[in-house]
């Protein structure tokens, strides 16, 4: 068995211990709120520690997804561009179950699964443009034209990243601001005492570690594409 192979398999079983750990914190240790008074707003923070780090993950893989495009830009060398569709289709997937998540706790918290404030509206702006992102390279056929276009597009699209993590600093918006505002500043927001703390931070450790095994799982299955795409291309011109 390669050492890559040894990796993964080391990785998956940690992040499997991690993701159990984080569920039971989450679900059976963290405290409620003293603020939250209903049962559904109870219920309803739970996700804060699956759904933080969902978005979390997304902004770090569209990081990496855009310095990989800036480095193949460069250097005109594929691996980077391997990285950089790799990392982007996992932070879209995080994304999306950020976005669902997050409306799933507005239901009960806001009376509504969705509203056009700033936070949400630039999310789902930079949603539609990862989206974008992805049906760019599936429209080009030519790799290093793909491979060019893709990353001059992951780096303008990450523009999109510091406006909605700024959104709620910057305009007025019922969205909470949990991690540095004032407590409950927003709807449904509430103060991180030392349990809460210390859960999320797990939680948030726990996707990071699940992002790299994924990253890992993605460019093998991404290499391995490169190399056949290669041969398909020697192959026509014998």
């Amino acid at each position: 068995m390669r050492r890559y192979d040894q990796l993964i398999i080391g990785l998956f079983i940690v992040t499997a211990l991690m993701m159990i750990i984080a569920l039971v914190l989450a679900l059976g240790v963290a405290p409620d709120p003293a603020n939250l008074v209903t049962p559904a707003e109870r219920f309803a923070q739970r996700i804060f520690y699956f759904h933080v780090p969902n978005w979390w993950v997304g902004f770090l893989a569209y990081f990496i997804g855009a310095v990989a495009g800036a480095l193949y830009l460069i250097s005109r060398k594929e691996q980077w561009d391997a990285v950089e569709i790799s990392s982007i289709e996992i932070g879209l997937t995080f994304n999306t179950i950020g976005l669902i998540s997050g409306s799933i706790w507005a239901r009960p918290t806001w009376n509504t699964w969705w509203t056009w404030e700033p936070r949400l509206t630039t999310a789902a702006i930079g949603w539609l443009m990862y989206v974008g992102y992805l049906m760019l390279r599936s429209a080009i056929d030519s790799p290093q034209r793909r491979a060019r276009f893709a990353a001059v597009f992951s780096i303008l699209a990450f523009l999109d990243v510091p406006v909605i993590f700024l959104a709620i600093h910057w305009w007025r918006t019922i969205h909470p601001v949990v991690i540095g505002g004032e407590v409950g500043q927003g709807t449904g927001g509430f103060a991180l005492g030392p349990t809460i703390q210390m859960v999320f931070f797990v939680c948030l450790a726990a996707f990071t570690v699940l992002y790299v095994t994924l990253m890992l799982v993605r460019l093998r299955t991404e290499f391995l594409a490169q190399r056949v795409e290669h041969l398909r291309q020697q192959f026509m011109f014998l």
